[in-house]
Order: structure tokens, then sequence, then C-alpha cells
């Protein structure tokens, strides 16, 4: 063998490993990376439900400042959202003094989200308010565990609202 096809054969050699090296790396690099695809796709899912459900929690407020009342439907709200698209049922629920509005997953690994805006006395958010004026606050709330159901309504007691059972504040 000469010089020159030793030479060549030594780069083949090396150029081999180097690729070889280089095939490993990826692979080792997918198989930590490509595990969280997966659980990042159904972040961005639920994100989609967490922005649904916070618009309407803000839109009952603004729909309670004009009429003093609470919206009855989705629609009645003028977001223009759908009430169903392929991973979540929107709905809400509404009484005089609360009104519920909900992201039910349609996907067993998605999780449910609720929020609440409940109408009370200003007293009972300022004390120095004046004693007939009525505010709303709000809540949102998240499945702890994904699935299907309709998570558990917040609830407001002694001037406090909280996250139903099997919920946990969402916090932005």
């Amino acid at each position: 063998m000469t010089k020159n096809q030793e030479s060549i054969f030594s780069n083949a050699t090396y150029g081999g490993c180097g690729c070889l090296l280089l095939l490993m790396c990826i692979g080792v690099i997918g198989a930590i990376a490509l595990p969280s695809f997966p659980d990042q796709a159904g972040k961005a899912k639920q994100w989609e439900a967490k922005q649904y459900v916070g618009s309407m929690n803000k839109a009952q407020q603004a729909y309670f400042s004009e009429k003093s009342a609470f919206a009855t439907s989705v629609d009645a709200l003028g977001l223009g959202i759908k009430t169903e698209t392929t991973n979540y049922k929107y709905s809400l629920r509404s009484t005089k003094q609360a009104a519920f509005n909900y992201g039910v997953s349609k996907q067993e690994k998605l999780k449910s989200y609720v929020g609440a805006v409940f109408a009370v006395p200003d007293k009972e958010v300022e004390p120095n308010a004046a004693k007939d004026e009525i505010s709303t606050i709000r809540i949102f709330c998240q499945a702890d565990d994904p699935g299907t159901i309709k998570p558990a309504d917040p609830t407001y007691k002694n001037g406090k609202i909280a996250c139903g059972q099997g919920t946990t504040e969402v916090t932005k």
C-alpha cells in the first residue's frame, strides 16, 4: 500500500467513525427530546382551553358590569368562540350570584378547566365601598387529573373564593 492509499484508507476509517459518532449523538438527543414532544402537544391543546375559559371569565365580568346579570350562553358573551373544538367542549352555567365557565376535555389525556365569576357586595371586597354596590371576582381552576369529566365548581364563602374538589387554581 502506498502512502497515498494509506492516507485515503485512514481518512475513510476516521470519517466513518465521525459519521457513526454523529449518528449516535443524534440518537441520544432524539431519545431525550422525543418523549417530551407528545407532552408539549398536550400542553398546546390545553392552552386553547385556558385561553377560552379565561376569556369567558373576563367577558362574564364585562357582561355583568353592563347588564347587572351574567350571560346565559357562550354566544351571549360576544367572544365568537366555538362551543366545541377537536379537543374541548365549552359551556357555561349562570345564576344570579355566579357564572361558571367550563372547558371540558374530549380527550382522556387532557385536563379540563372551570372558571367562575361571583357577584359580591363591594363591602366584602373593599371595606370603604358604598353599602349597595356590587363587584365581581373571578377564579380559574384546572382539574388535577386528565379526563373527560366536568370539574367541580369553585365556591365563594365568607368573602373567599376557592377551587372545587379535585381542582387547583391556575395562576397566570
